[in-house]
Formats: C-alpha cells, structure tokens, sequence
C-alpha cells in the first residue's frame, strides 16, 4: 500500500503542484498531510505565491476535486490535520461534508485505512510564536525559555480559560488512543518527539537571561506516547531545519517507525512509504 506523506507546506502553490503530480502519476493509496496547510499573511505580502482569497476552497479544494475526477476510483484517500501556523477558525471549514468526499480531517479522531488505522492530533508544545490556535502544555505547565505560554499570545477563535490553562497534550494522547491496540496504527502529527533527529531545531549556542536553549524542541508526551504505546508509524513536521542539521528525517522508537516530511528548502519533501515494509520508506526532494 504506496503511501505518501507531506507537512508544512505553508500555502506554497509550487509544493503543492509537485505533489499533485506526484499523485497523479503514482496514484497512492493514501495522502497524509501532516499541518501547516495554509499561507501565512507575511508570505502573502512578500509575494512568495499569488494571493488565493479562500485558500481551502479556492485552491486545496478544488485541486483536490480536479484530481478525483481525473482519477476516479484511483484518487487516494486523503488525511490531514492543521499546524501551529494556521488559524483554528479554518477548522469548521475543512470539517464541512461537501469536503468528506476529497479529504477526512483527522485532528482528534481516526479512521481506517487498508487493514491500518490512521490517527490525527494537531498540538504542539509552547513555542515562542505568537499564535496559539494549536499550542498546549506538554507533560506540565512548564515553558522553555523563550517561548510564550499558551495563556498568552492570540487565537483565532475562543477557547475555555479552563482548557488553555489546565489541556495537556499527555492527556490529549491518552484520550485519542484509549486502550486500543496500536501496533497497526499510523499516527499524524504535527510536532515531533523530544529528542530525536526530528526535533532538533537551528538554536545552537542561544541564551536567554544566561541559560542556553535546547536544542532539542519536540514534544516529550509524544515521545512518551510512541515508546509506551508503539505505534506503527508516526508521521512528523513542525521543524523545518531538522532533516538539514542531524542528517536524518526518519528515527525508530522501540518498533515504531518515526518520518519528518518537514524542509526549510524550497522543496517539497514528499516521503512515501508501504507500512507493511516501514523500513524501506524514502524522502525526496522535488
């Protein structure tokens, strides 16, 4: 089962024209869009791709519509999820039923997919971004220095003090999974687990107030999550400079099989991978 997965695409029109070419030539069984879908405005004013009103309709929708008739019964399943860089009042959006034909968002469900069950979860750990749509506690109420706590910084739609304050995303994963048997699972984040070749970000040699950064900014609950529960596969973005600076997109946790499709280059980095043969998988840039 031919599967690829892409993150952090950012609403570059170039990356997303390589990978529907890339479907349609290979036709996959699956696409896994891994968040951070959308354009950011200051991308849009520095005219790094033409302005599309409604990107999820105007664009993602009806390239993925043009694809499906082009296809028929080979367009692939598509699963995606939102990233720490696009606004959450998109969500009811992409959770229309006018959509469920070309896509099934997956943030804090599941869905089956050839003998496997995919899983979504969106949350990253606190950042130094000022955006917080999709930003919770790890493990605890602790924030790295630097970064800016999920009480604070701007949303884009309302969330319950309670939740802001109290949410962890332990307790989120521990939800999404319950006591289910993972170990057929294929599960779709955002960020990637702490300490490993996926998270390590570009802040060598950092201080703040005379303590250094880590290096390492994944997220220790999904780390956590992947050693305890050992999901077949786990797909990762969120890092961009990651792959560049460890030499490594991919790492294995216990049994599980870990992949970065994150890139800070031009690129699309479009991983493909069968996950009944996890240890051939590949990434290339296109």
């Amino acid at each position: 089962m031919n599967c690829f997965f892409v993150s952090d695409l950012h609403g570059h029109q170039r990356r997303y024209e390589q990978l529907f070419n890339a479907i349609e030539r290979e036709h996959p069984a699956a696409v896994f869009f891994g968040g951070d879908l959308l354009p950011g405005a200051h991308r849009a004013a520095a005219a790094q791709f033409p302005v599309v009103a409604d990107f999820i309709e105007d664009y993602l929708a009806a390239q993925l519509r043009r694809l499906s008739e082009a296809l028929g019964e080979q367009y692939p399943r598509v699963f995606l999820i939102l990233g720490n860089d696009d606004p959450r009042r998109v969500e009811a959006s992409l959770r229309e039923s006018r959509f469920a034909a070309l896509w099934t968002y997956l943030h804090g469900g599941s869905d089956s997919i050839g003998g496997y069950t995919a899983y979504g979860y969106s949350y990253v750990p606190p950042s130094p971004f000022q955006l917080k749509d999709w930003e919770r506690y790890d493990v605890s109420r602790y924030v790295d220095p630097g970064c800016v706590s999920p009480e604070e910084g701007r949303r884009s739609i309302p969330v319950n003090p309670s939740e802001i304050r109290y949410a962890t995303i332990q307790a989120d994963l521990e939800e999404l999974a319950g006591d289910t048997d993972l170990s057929q699972a294929i599960m779709l984040f955002h960020a990637p687990p702490y300490n490993t070749a996926l998270d390590r970000a570009a802040l060598d040699g950092r201080k703040i107030d005379h303590a250094p950064v880590d290096v390492h900014v994944g997220s220790v609950a999904i780390r956590k999550f992947i050693l305890k529960r050992q999901p077949r596969i786990t797909l990762h973005g969120h890092i961009h400079e990651s792959a560049s600076i460890t030499g490594s997109w991919q790492e294995k946790l216990g049994d599980s099989w870990c992949y970065s499709a994150a890139h800070r280059g031009p690129e699309l980095a479009l991983v493909r991978f069968d996950p009944e043969f996890p240890q051939n998988a590949t990434r290339e840039l296109l």
